[in-house]
């Protein structure tokens, strides 16, 4: 559970202005959120836009995220995934030539709809097969399959599950529910941005924001502050850290971190892959003033000037 304490940054993946993947990039980029004090990176979640890619594309991203990783001693997490069990089994067999890789991040089956016990059925299986860890993404608003705190706890509690990225869009009486009554060596990882900070004070052991591509030491700072017991300032933090998720969010993810990561230089296009559109001017100005406010400097007031006025 150590190695999934902290701030985990779902990487996106750099295009060049030609539309093809930009490794030089994606590897400068996991070493900055790196020296900003990530615990690790997640290399092919939702953010990095999996699905958008070939398979060259996503063994090239996991290479250069678990290379970064290898030579920074930090954690690795690979996203995972396949339209029914079999194919996430061959997903994760996959990661059996990437030492590197201490978890898989495994959504609950999306569309199909198998119940409480097919997805209980579903994770027992990868997780006696798999090669390393699981943690459940469990996100309901995506995947269409709610699951209770009883049928949830039941799930982490499989031998090879390590933890939950816990995404359910609300905080509700099941999530006071579940992080009241989870094992001790079960790793809650906040995977709705907004509430970051929520969670934390209920007990969870860190995050895997989006939005901390920007501000990332201030992410990091503020799952300090739970833990130390700082409250006042882990309330005041999170707040703004809030506002900033918000705004990263503003249009589909991560069209809007990609803009701002752009105007700051730090990756050579917005570009994201159909469906998905770029972001707006305005989305993008709107993020790269709230990074700016966190100390993010006097690059991130330029890449806000920039996104209104390119060039």
């Amino acid at each position: 559970m150590a190695l999934l304490e902290g701030i985990h940054v779902p990487l996106v993946t750099p295009f060049t202005p030609a539309g093809e993947l930009a490794g030089e990039a994606l590897e400068g980029l996991a070493h900055r959120l790196l020296d900003d004090g990530a615990a690790g990176l997640v290399a092919l979640g939702t953010t990095g836009e999996p699905a958008a890619l070939d398979e060259a594309e996503r063994r090239a991203v996991i290479a250069i995220c678990a290379r970064v990783c290898r030579e920074r001693g930090a954690a690795l997490t690979v996203g995972a995934s396949g339209g029914d069990t079999r194919g996430a089994l061959r997903a994760l067999d996959g990661l059996r030539r990437w030492p590197e890789a201490v978890a898989a991040l495994v959504p609950v089956p999306a569309f199909t709809r198998p119940g409480e016990a097919g997805v209980l059925a579903h994770f027992a299986r990868l997780a006696a097969e798999s090669p390393v860890p699981l943690i459940v993404y469990h996100i309901p608003y995506r995947t269409g399959q709610p699951l209770g705190a009883a049928a949830l706890g039941r799930i982490v509690r499989l031998p090879g599950v390590a933890g939950v990225k816990y995404a359910t869009g609300v905080l509700d009486q099941e999530t006071v529910a579940f992080l009241g009554d989870r094992p001790e060596d079960c790793a809650v990882l906040a995977g709705d941005d907004a509430f970051l900070s929520p969670l934390l004070a209920l007990g969870a052991a860190g995050g895997i924001p989006a939005s901390a591509h920007l501000g990332t030491a201030r992410f990091v700072e503020l799952t300090g502050h739970w833990r130390a017991g700082r409250v006042a300032e882990a309330r005041a933090l999170g707040h703004r850290l809030a506002a900033l998720s918000a705004a990263a969010f503003a249009v589909p993810n991560p069209a809007v971190v990609k803009g701002v990561l752009h105007a700051l230089g730090r990756i050579p296009s917005p570009a994201v892959r159909l469906p998905l559109l770029p972001a707006g001017s305005a989305s993008v100005a709107a993020l790269g003033a709230l990074a700016g406010e966190l100390d993010e400097g006097p690059a991130v007031q330029q890449a806000d000037r920039l996104a209104v006025h390119p060039g």
